[in-house]
């Protein structure tokens, strides 16, 4: 009897079959593996801290919730100094940024507090302790001497703001938070600005104390010129003062 021939294409069917099957079960393999990052509740491990709660404005990260604290806090202090200055100061730039300090925190006071109600996040309703360590350094000074207090330790309390604000709104992914870091991005730009025009801000003090985390009222200067047993300033004499007028 003679053999039957071969089937021609079967070992090539056979092995595009293979192929084919590998090909699928490497697919399934990569889409399970990624469906954990798109889409899938929770449960997969980094997704939201501890520390983040859920709303219907999206995730309220824990340096979201210390963004809403550092608004309110702020709020609770700044236009206190803010009326402080606009009595005590000695020259209508003193005053002016004193006006602009409570003008723009009783807008943003406002926004922090209902978006903190809406959110379900308690804020606080007192300053910090250096806070008010800030107002009673700002309540001894006179003269000169307070529009320099008051210019340096506002302008370094602004800086301090500013970055976490930045940090907030690039990252946050909650959207009443988003259009609170707007607003507080353009109020505290306009205490920056108002502050360095009274020609009273130490920038020395200020990138000292941002570099070290330290502030003109914790960490007091030695002086550069008297004998060491002379006891320091809590805050170096300014490099620079513009004359009356300028």
């Amino acid at each position: 009897m003679r053999p039957r021939p071969p089937v021609k294409g079967r070992g090539i069917v056979s092995g595009t079959g293979l192929i084919v099957m590998c090909l699928a079960a490497t697919l399934t393999a990569l889409v399970f593996s990624l469906w954990p990052y798109d889409g899938r509740p929770e449960t997969a491990p980094g997704a939201l801290s501890a520390q983040t709660l859920r709303t219907s404005y999206g995730p309220l990260s824990a340096l979201d919730q210390e963004f809403l604290v550092k608004v309110r806090r702020a709020g609770l202090w700044e236009p206190a100094a803010g009326r402080q200055a606009r009595a005590k100061g000695t020259t209508p730039a003193v005053r002016t940024a004193g006006r602009r300090l409570v003008e723009g925190h009783r807008f943003l006071d406002e926004r922090v507090r209902g978006a903190a109600a809406q959110l379900n996040v308690t804020l606080p309703d007192a300053p910090g302790d250096r806070q008010k360590q800030w107002l009673a350094t700002l309540d001894e000074a006179r003269g000169a001497e307070y529009d320099r207090r008051f210019a340096t330790v506002l302008r370094l309390s602004q800086g301090q703001v500013f970055p976490v604000v930045a940090q907030v709104r690039a990252s946050t992914r909650n959207s009443l938070v988003r259009a609170l870091a707007d607003d507080a991005t353009t109020t505290v730009l306009d205490h920056i600005k108002a502050l360095e025009a009274t020609g009273d801000v130490d920038y020395d003090t200020v990138a000292r104390d941002m570099a070290t985390g330290d502030t003109p009222l914790t960490r007091p200067s030695a002086p550069t010129s008297a004998p060491a047993s002379a006891p320091p300033e809590s805050l170096p004499p300014p490099a620079f003062r513009p004359p009356p007028g300028q």
